[in-house]
């Protein structure tokens, strides 16, 4: 079980006060209703600011890998780390200029422009999903009850609290204030378990000699279209909304492009260190009943009185730094692009303002209900993963490289086909009795659907461009 000093809760208790304060800071200053301050700080983001927030904001899922270190070990880097660090960069010299010369908000507001309204809506809905922040507000609730014992639902309500009471009034830049702080003290909590673990438990061999032989093995024994999936899951890299919104807020292109790049070397030291705690949680308790709480449990053999406080100030400053942005990207897609664009044709600022406050409200509530219904971190990745991305990826390469552009009709065919087959594949394999056809995932069909149809338009579009031409 979890015991706390007082020392411990007072640390944690400073630093949510600390949180909602400098978070409420921009609000306070000044009452903002103009949409480009509220949705994207007036698109003047640094470079300094802007790696500061998109580490933190990226790296929020410290429950779930440590759940997926506990039970597979190294293959928890190869699947949650080595595959975003290549996409981040090709996305970094591929997009990044791009998206901030594009001058837009959001994806749906790119692909509506190119495709048309219909896939523009679609789009939204499915973005929607994406960025849900029901496996962050999982993670944060989860933590609260083991500390303090509130039942799951109270904790889950507090989490959705601590991660939006300041977005609804202060937008983007409340966000941008926060994410700062919780770098800092994400970083300082995993660098301290880690040199204790060192320091108290053993080095090197005493995990090698600890560890089953398949925690060790980057693949950890697993198939290779189990590995297939998780990489290309994460391809959302390109559908990210968090980057896009990022690329979007930055004062130049320049800033987003390499302000990713040297996001990927911190993001690179932080896998190290919670990989490594991760294993020492697996070593030091191997008959754990619910790896999904490795770190906390883990926490409470090797640290003491006051370095406890400060690691779990750290696991919630990881989880709440993408809560709250999630939180904040799913209410602009919920107030902005679906609210505004299908029920309201007059936009002022002002009411965009409301509408966007309204959809963090709204998706506040359903990331409570999604994570009271689905309690696994894992599922949740993987379920949004799999059913989201295979519809828009291509369109969204195509948006930006009118080379692999197809047309409209093509573009809402391609979208709903990939999705739709990503889902029904998911419930039709298991009726399937083939054992090689069961272990094809569902993110693979919708792809391979998806891909066939843009293929098809691109010829199509070749077709009609020769026939112009003559």
């Amino acid at each position: 079980m979890i015991s706390f000093s007082t020392l411990d809760i007072i640390i944690l208790l400073s630093f949510f006060g600390a949180l909602i304060i400098i978070g409420l800071i921009p609000g306070f200053r000044k009452k903002i209703n103009d949409n480009e301050e509220y949705l994207l700080h007036g698109r003047k983001v640094g470079l300094i600011l802007f790696i500061l927030t998109n580490v933190s904001t990226w790296y929020g899922g410290i429950l779930g890998v440590g759940e997926f270190t506990y039970r597979h070990g190294l293959l928890s880097w190869l699947t949650q780390g080595l595959p975003y660090y290549i996409f981040a960069i090709i996305f970094a010299f591929l997009f990044a200029q791009k998206i901030r010369n594009a001058s837009l908000y959001t994806i749906p507001d790119k692909l509506a422009l190119v495709y048309g309204k219909g896939v523009g809506i679609i789009t939204s809905i499915l973005i929607f999903i994406l960025v849900s922040p029901a496996p962050y507000i999982l993670m944060i609730g989860s933590l609260i009850n083991l500390i303090f014992g509130f039942s799951l639902l109270w904790s889950l309500i507090i989490a959705t609290f601590l991660s939006s009471a300041y977005l609804i009034r202060g937008g983007y830049k409340s966000d941008l204030y926060t994410d700062v702080l919780q770098f800092f003290i994400m970083f300082i909590g995993f660098v301290v378990i880690v040199y204790f673990s060192f320091k108290e438990i053993g080095g090197i061999n005493f995990l090698v000699e600890s560890l089953p032989e398949n925690h060790l093995s980057i693949t950890g024994g697993s198939s290779p279209f189990y590995l297939i999936v998780w990489f290309l899951i994460a391809l959302w890299t390109f559908a990210d909304p968090g980057f896009h919104q990022r690329c979007y807020a930055a004062k130049t292109g320049n800033t987003a492009k390499w302000g990713i790049i040297i996001s990927v070397v911190f993001w690179i030291l932080f896998d190290f260190l919670t990989t490594t705690t991760g294993l020492f949680a697996r070593a030091v308790l191997p008959e754990l009943e619910n790896p999904v709480f490795a770190f906390p449990v883990y926490a409470e053999k090797v640290l003491g009185s006051g370095l406890k406080g400060i690691f779990y100030a750290a696991l919630f400053a990881t989880i709440i730094s993408t809560s709250n942005s999630f939180l904040f990207i799913s209410g602009t897609t919920f107030g902005k692009d679906l609210l505004l664009k299908s029920f309201d044709k007059k936009i002022s600022d002002k009411k965009l303002v409301l509408y966007v406050k309204i959809g963090i409200i709204c998706s506040g509530i359903i990331a409570v209900i999604l994570s009271a219904t689905i309690q696994s971190v894992i599922n949740l990745w993987y379920l949004i993963g799999s059913f989201c991305i295979p519809g828009i990826i291509l369109l969204i390469f195509g948006a930006y490289y009118e080379k692999f552009r197809v047309g409209n009709k093509v573009a809402f065919m391609e979208i709903i086909t990939g999705s739709f087959t990503s889902i029904a594949w998911y419930f039709l394999r298991g009726y399937i009795n083939s054992g090689y056809i069961s272990i094809i995932e569902p993110m693979i069909v919708g792809l391979f659907a998806a891909g066939i149809i843009h293929l098809i338009g691109l010829i199509l579009e070749s077709s009609s461009l020769n026939k112009s031409n003559y």
